[in-house]
Protein backbone atom coordinates (compact mmCIF):
# COMPACT_ATOMS: atom_id res chain seq x y z
CA UNK A 1 0.00 0.00 0.00
CA UNK A 2 1.47 3.36 -0.98
CA UNK A 3 1.95 5.41 2.18
CA UNK A 4 3.07 8.98 1.72
CA UNK A 5 4.37 11.31 4.45
CA UNK A 6 4.25 15.02 3.69
CA UNK A 7 4.51 18.27 5.63
CA UNK A 8 1.15 19.48 6.88
CA UNK A 9 -0.18 22.66 5.31
CA UNK A 10 -2.75 25.21 6.37
CA UNK A 11 -5.26 23.31 4.20
CA UNK A 12 -4.91 20.38 6.64
CA UNK A 13 -6.15 22.41 9.61
CA UNK A 14 -9.61 20.81 9.90
CA UNK A 15 -8.20 17.30 9.43
CA UNK A 16 -5.54 17.88 12.07
CA UNK A 17 -8.17 19.12 14.51
CA UNK A 18 -10.22 15.97 13.83
CA UNK A 19 -7.15 13.80 14.48
CA UNK A 20 -6.43 15.74 17.70
CA UNK A 21 -9.96 15.14 18.94
CA UNK A 22 -9.80 11.45 17.97
CA UNK A 23 -6.50 11.09 19.82
CA UNK A 24 -7.95 12.83 22.88
CA UNK A 25 -10.95 10.48 22.83
CA UNK A 26 -8.60 7.49 22.70
CA UNK A 27 -6.61 8.94 25.60
CA UNK A 28 -9.83 9.48 27.58
CA UNK A 29 -9.22 13.24 27.65
CA UNK A 30 -11.55 14.75 25.06
CA UNK A 31 -12.62 17.35 27.64
CA UNK A 32 -9.06 18.72 27.66
CA UNK A 33 -9.11 19.79 24.00
CA UNK A 34 -9.62 23.55 24.23
CA UNK A 35 -8.60 24.59 20.72
CA UNK A 36 -10.52 24.98 17.50
CA UNK A 37 -9.55 25.24 13.82
CA UNK A 38 -8.46 28.87 14.25
CA UNK A 39 -6.25 27.89 17.17
CA UNK A 40 -4.59 25.13 15.17
CA UNK A 41 -4.18 27.38 12.15
CA UNK A 42 -2.57 30.16 14.19
CA UNK A 43 -0.36 27.98 16.37
CA UNK A 44 0.81 25.44 13.80
CA UNK A 45 0.87 27.54 10.63
CA UNK A 46 1.26 31.09 11.91
CA UNK A 47 4.31 33.16 10.99
CA UNK A 48 5.89 32.69 14.44
CA UNK A 49 5.14 28.98 14.77
CA UNK A 50 7.92 26.78 16.09
CA UNK A 51 5.88 23.60 15.64
CA UNK A 52 5.58 21.42 12.58
CA UNK A 53 3.11 18.86 11.34
CA UNK A 54 3.22 15.80 9.15
CA UNK A 55 0.36 14.07 7.40
CA UNK A 56 0.43 10.39 6.53
CA UNK A 57 -1.67 9.52 3.50
CA UNK A 58 -2.77 6.21 2.07
CA UNK A 59 -3.72 6.51 -1.59
CA UNK A 60 -4.03 10.28 -1.12
CA UNK A 61 -6.32 10.06 1.92
CA UNK A 62 -5.05 11.34 5.31
CA UNK A 63 -4.92 8.47 7.81
CA UNK A 64 -2.62 9.90 10.47
CA UNK A 65 -0.52 12.79 11.62
CA UNK A 66 2.37 13.86 13.78
CA UNK A 67 3.13 17.22 15.39
CA UNK A 68 6.66 17.96 16.56
CA UNK A 69 9.05 20.73 17.51
CA UNK A 70 12.76 21.09 18.01
CA UNK A 71 14.05 20.88 21.55
CA UNK A 72 17.55 21.31 22.95
CA UNK A 73 19.74 19.17 25.18
CA UNK A 74 22.38 20.98 27.19
CA UNK A 75 23.97 17.65 28.07
CA UNK A 76 24.40 16.69 24.42
CA UNK A 77 24.95 20.21 23.15
CA UNK A 78 22.53 19.36 20.34
CA UNK A 79 19.00 19.95 19.28
CA UNK A 80 16.45 17.17 19.44
CA UNK A 81 12.97 16.57 18.18
CA UNK A 82 10.07 16.29 20.59
CA UNK A 83 7.07 14.45 19.19
CA UNK A 84 3.96 16.06 20.66
CA UNK A 85 1.36 13.92 18.89
CA UNK A 86 1.35 10.75 16.83
CA UNK A 87 -1.96 9.34 15.68
CA UNK A 88 -3.15 6.86 13.08
CA UNK A 89 -6.84 6.18 12.45
CA UNK A 90 -7.83 2.91 14.18
CA UNK A 91 -8.97 1.27 10.95
CA UNK A 92 -5.55 1.94 9.38
CA UNK A 93 -3.34 0.67 12.18
CA UNK A 94 -1.05 -2.29 11.59
CA UNK A 95 -0.17 -1.20 8.03
CA UNK A 96 3.01 0.63 9.02
CA UNK A 97 1.75 4.21 9.12
CA UNK A 98 2.87 4.92 12.70
CA UNK A 99 6.28 3.44 12.04
CA UNK A 100 6.54 5.42 8.78
CA UNK A 101 5.79 8.68 10.64
CA UNK A 102 8.34 7.89 13.34
CA UNK A 103 10.96 6.81 10.79
CA UNK A 104 10.38 10.07 8.89
CA UNK A 105 11.02 12.00 12.11
CA UNK A 106 14.10 9.89 12.91
CA UNK A 107 15.48 10.63 9.44
CA UNK A 108 14.76 14.33 9.94
CA UNK A 109 16.52 14.25 13.32
CA UNK A 110 19.58 12.57 11.81
CA UNK A 111 19.67 14.95 8.83
CA UNK A 112 19.52 17.96 11.19
CA UNK A 113 22.24 16.60 13.49
CA UNK A 114 19.85 16.10 16.39
CA UNK A 115 20.94 14.02 19.34
CA UNK A 116 17.57 12.55 20.20
CA UNK A 117 13.95 11.98 19.26
CA UNK A 118 11.66 11.76 22.25
CA UNK A 119 8.02 11.69 23.21
CA UNK A 120 5.68 10.81 26.04
CA UNK A 121 3.23 7.96 26.30
CA UNK A 122 0.50 7.31 28.83
CA UNK A 123 1.53 4.55 31.23
CA UNK A 124 -1.63 2.54 30.52
CA UNK A 125 -1.21 2.61 26.73
CA UNK A 126 0.32 -0.85 26.42
CA UNK A 127 -0.17 -1.15 22.63
CA UNK A 128 1.80 2.06 22.08
CA UNK A 129 4.49 1.10 24.60
CA UNK A 130 4.92 -2.31 22.96
CA UNK A 131 5.07 -0.66 19.54
CA UNK A 132 7.75 1.84 20.60
CA UNK A 133 9.84 -0.76 22.35
CA UNK A 134 9.64 -3.06 19.29
CA UNK A 135 12.11 -0.83 17.43
CA UNK A 136 14.40 0.07 20.33
CA UNK A 137 12.79 3.05 22.08
CA UNK A 138 13.40 3.04 25.83
CA UNK A 139 11.41 4.64 28.65
CA UNK A 140 13.20 7.30 30.69
CA UNK A 141 12.92 5.91 34.20
CA UNK A 142 13.24 8.34 37.06
CA UNK A 143 11.75 11.34 35.24
CA UNK A 144 8.35 12.80 35.99
CA UNK A 145 6.75 15.39 33.74
CA UNK A 146 5.51 18.55 35.44
CA UNK A 147 3.10 21.05 33.94
CA UNK A 148 1.87 24.53 34.75
CA UNK A 149 -1.36 25.44 33.01
CA UNK A 150 -4.41 27.66 33.38
CA UNK A 151 -4.70 29.66 36.60
CA UNK A 152 -1.58 28.09 38.12
CA UNK A 153 0.50 29.25 35.14
CA UNK A 154 -1.01 32.74 35.27
CA UNK A 155 -0.57 33.03 39.03
CA UNK A 156 3.05 31.91 38.90
CA UNK A 157 3.87 34.21 35.98
CA UNK A 158 2.41 37.18 37.84
CA UNK A 159 4.55 36.49 40.88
Amino acid sequence: MPLHIRPATIDDTAQILRFIIDLAIYEKAEHEVKTDAAGIQNSLFGADSTSHGLICELDGVPIGYAVYFFSYSTWLGKHGIYLEDLYVSPDQRKIGAGKALLRHLAQLAVSKGCGRLEWGVLDWNTPAIDFYESFGAKPQDGWTTYRLTGPALLDFAQG
